[in-house]
């Protein structure tokens, strides 16, 4: 009998464990997930049904931990198609929203909307449809990545980001923004970060590794409206656009591929307010021009144009623009804009101009400081900082121009960048700087041009599933 009873205590004492653990509700409908919304601990999933899901308004609100956060997700990634008035919304701390897709879809309201903290949007496509925002991100330390958005024919940005009291530090990463017809006026933005009355507070948003293609809904693809955001290691693929530093300020455009291919309105980079870094781009095939360094409005309005001032271009290598590369006062003497940019440094870029290309346009305003750019236009009349040199670039098999050892951007670069510590590769740069984003090395590439392959949820079929415009 003893002996027994310490093998009941034994048994009871190994469930325990089974008991506590996470439990997993099946759904079909928002109101079934709405019975359980009450019910959720840290680790359970929700499972919607796989099929079609008509005017169902979801509403995910729970609250995980981050060992075990609370999973809403497809029984089976992509199956789940919630169409009609359908619409998700997160809010409480370490919720995942996974595998859903939301087609051809609308409200006035978001087609998802995550608030709360720690909650991320995965595998995940919306496409096609009227909502106001595709996806729309308030809270903190949000993410969304490995999602497809495309076709949006409606006014407003695809992703929108709230910036509220404190820094959000979202991560907006591995995404495919897909097409987007012209929307014919303002409001076709791929993505903005903040709105004007917000500009001035940081947002630290990350916007990193994303593919926007044929992104064609207006100039601004990303539109940043806040400061201290960071886009890096992103492809702008054929896109009549540009990524603009609308207002705000301590922005870092680094390490991003922009490839027009000639497309008309395609473009590289507007600045616009204080203190940006715009390092280790690569710019080829623009029709717009590269860098447009804008003027702007004494004393202007938050939804104006600041003057733009001490900021970096550096380290950038533009091939056949056909727009100007540096664009000196872009906008000057329209919308009110009389101040000329100020104090922008200008150093060790590679400007490799066609013939009949435009390598400066406009006037260079006070405290312009040029170092060690290289091109191979002659520049009439000569400039300071600008050497025209044979550039010795070549087309690699990865279809980007570099330079080959015997080029004159190796070890050239002047002035004092040793913060500059990678190309546009992911190599080290080692002693002397070599001008323009290529550092000519031998060490293995970790960043490339993105391709649909590299981004976008995993289940996701562009070739039979892609929203044409």
């Amino acid at each position: 009998m003893r002996l027994n009873l310490k093998l009941m205590l034994m048994l009871l004492c190994g469930a325990a464990p089974a008991l506590a653990q996470a439990a997993e509700h099946q759904v079909s409908s928002a109101a079934a997930i709405a019975r359980v919304m009450g019910h959720l601990k840290p680790g359970d999933v929700v499972v919607l049904a796989d099929g079609t899901w008509q005017d169902q308004e979801i509403k995910f609100e729970a609250n995980g931990t981050a060992a075990k956060p609370i999973v809403l997700r497809a029984q089976d990634p992509g199956k789940v198609v919630l169409t009609g008035r359908s619409s998700v919304t997160t809010d409480g701390t370490y919720l995942v929203v996974s595998g859903l897709c939301l087609k051809d879809g609308g409200s006035a309201t978001d087609g998802i909307a995550i608030k709360g903290s720690h909650c991320r949007l995965t595998e995940t496509a919306l496409i096609g449809g009227t909502y106001k925002f595709f996806v729309h991100l308030y809270g903190s330390k949000n993410r969304v990545d490995h999602c497809y958005l495309a076709g949006k024919t409606s006014e407003s940005p695809t992703l929108q980001v709230e910036v509220e009291g404190a820094p959000n530090y979202h991560r907006l990463d591995h995404n495919h923004f897909g097409p987007r017809p012209p929307l014919g006026r303002n409001g076709g933005e791929t993505m903005r970060v903040g709105y004007s009355h917000q500009s001035m507070r940081n947002s630290r948003t990350l916007v990193e590794q994303n593919l926007f293609d044929q992104c064609d809904g207006e100039i601004e693809i990303i539109s940043s409206k806040s400061c201290e955001n960071i886009y890096r290691f992103n492809t702008f693929l054929d896109c009549a656009g540009m990524l603009t530093l609308r207002h705000g300020n301590r922005c870092r455009v680094e390490s991003n591929f922009f490839l027009g291919h000639h497309k008309q309105g395609s473009g590289g980079i507007r600045v616009i307010g204080e203190d940006h870094i715009i390092l280790n781009n690569y710019i080829e095939g623009v029709t717009q021009g590269a860098f447009w360094i804008t003027a702007g409005i004494p004393n202007s309005p938050l939804n104006g144009y600041f003057q733009a001032r001490g900021c970096s271009i550096a380290f950038n290598t533009v091939v056949d623009s056909r727009g100007p590369y540096l664009a000196l006062d872009a906008g000057m003497g329209t919308s009110r804009r009389t101040l000329g940019p100020e104090n922008i440094t200008v150093a060790n870029n590679v400007f490799a101009v066609p013939q009949d290309g435009t390598l400066l346009k406009g006037t260079e305003g006070a405290g312009f400081r040029w170092m060690g750019n290289l091109t191979n236009a002659t520049v009439t009349p000569p400039h300071k900082g600008i050497r025209t040199v044979d550039l010795k670039l070549r087309q690699a098999k990865d279809g980007l121009w570099r330079p080959q050892p015997s080029s004159p951007t190796r070890r050239t670069a002047e002035g004092d960048f040793g913060a500059v510590k990678w190309d546009i590769d992911g190599q080290l740069r080692r002693g002397r700087r070599d001008v323009g984003c290529d550092q000519i090395s031998s060490a293995p590439i970790t960043n490339r041009p993105l391709t649909a392959a590299d981004v976008g949820p995993v289940w996701f079929n562009r070739a039979s599933n892609k929203h044409k415009p």
